[in-house]
């Protein structure tokens, strides 16, 4: 695979720091040691660094994860205080977020289905703009009794004074939710960030009552959109703040083999993935630079296109098509593995 060539927002003359990395080893899902390289690609949404990273898969399940991987100290850089998800209703606008909470509802009533009984308690992980939390309040589930982690400490503040239980804490070192509390967990669009993403899963189910619900939605690899950009530029990379990406059958084995049984997969709108895939390639790619065309594929730029990459999923994941975010729901085994 040839090397990309840097585009000239990379270039070093513009200050851009190239940042420290760690180097991360075995498998995150089997232990295997077998990979090949099958992805590069630079930060192509927000220009945090000017490192050129690059996503490797595991001969043995399938499972990419992004190796080297920046260092923990550099989350700060990579995360910066305009990171979208920190103010998700001012990144994207009324009318799209009107549309995200129709989905949400839509989305939570389907998981309620799953549970044996109207959840008491509830935890969100990585609850950014709380709007999990808020849906859940109104499916009956008391302030006192909604948790969430989340590290932007303006978003634990705003929780907070709400009535909402929020930690700033990673879940991996998290120490504030009582073991065997929480009837039903979310964790949307995170499990792909986290460094361990097995100890995370086993951390939660700790924290679950018998019983208890995991739903985890992350980006899909056996996706349309991520085979036609697979090499660069597919949006569910998220480069370098997703450190992993898994198929249906490496996110499955991982939930069963850390103390989980699966008991419904789905696919979700991946409209953002398929919207940054085709700004990435206009922007960036040597062949066709075009930055002012590029910016019609924004997803928080560009409403019109926002809805039509949302109504192409919707269509495909009713006829039963993989998108490119799919969700798990699985119940905590009584044998699980104790906690890391």
């Amino acid at each position: 695979m040839s090397v990309l060539a840097a585009p000239r927002e990379f270039a070093a003359t513009t200050g851009i720091p190239e940042i420290p990395v760690e180097s991360v080893g075995d498998c995150a899902v089997c232990g295997g040691g077998r990979f090949d390289i099958v992805a590069q690609g630079r930060d192509y949404e927000l220009l945090t660094c000017r490192n050129l990273w690059f996503f490797a898969r595991c001969r043995d399940c399938g499972h990419l994860q992004l190796d080297p991987r920046p260092a923990i100290g550099t989350l700060p850089t990579i995360y910066p205080p305009n990171y979208y998800s920190y103010d998700l209703a001012r990144s994207v606008g009324p009318i799209a977020m009107a549309g995200k909470a129709f989905l949400d509802r839509r989305k939570f009533r389907a998981i309620l289905r799953h549970a044996r009984a109207r959840p008491r308690s509830f935890l969100d992980i990585g609850c950014g703009d709380l709007r999990y939390l808020e849906v859940m309040r109104r499916f009956g589930v008391p302030p006192e009794r909604l948790y969430g982690l989340e590290l932007d400490e303006r978003v634990v503040h705003r929780a907070n004074d709400r009535g909402y239980r929020v930690f700033n804490e990673r879940v991996e070192t998290a120490t504030s939710i009582p073991d065997g509390s929480i009837d039903l967990a979310t964790m949307f669009h995170v499990i792909e960030h986290v460094a361990d993403p097995a100890a995370v899963v086993r951390r939660i189910a700790g924290w679950l009552a018998p019983g208890g619900l995991l739903v985890l939605e992350t980006p899909n690899f056996g996706a349309l959109d991520a085979r036609l950009f697979r090499r660069s530029y597919w949006g569910g990379y998220h480069i370098p703040r997703h450190w992993h990406i898994f198929t249906r059958d490496s996110m499955q084995r991982l939930l069963e083999c850390n103390g989980f049984d699966v008991e419904a997969v789905s696919f979700q709108t991946g409209h953002s993935f398929w919207l940054y895939s085709l700004h990435h390639l206009i922007r960036y790619n040597r062949a066709l630079p075009c930055p002012k065309l590029a910016q019609l594929f924004h997803p928080l730029k560009s409403l019109p296109m926002l809805v039509l990459a949302t109504g192409f999923d919707m269509i495909r994941a009713k006829l039963g098509i993989e998108t490119s975010a799919m969700l798990l729901i699985a119940r905590r085994r009584p044998d699980r593995p104790g906690k890391d």
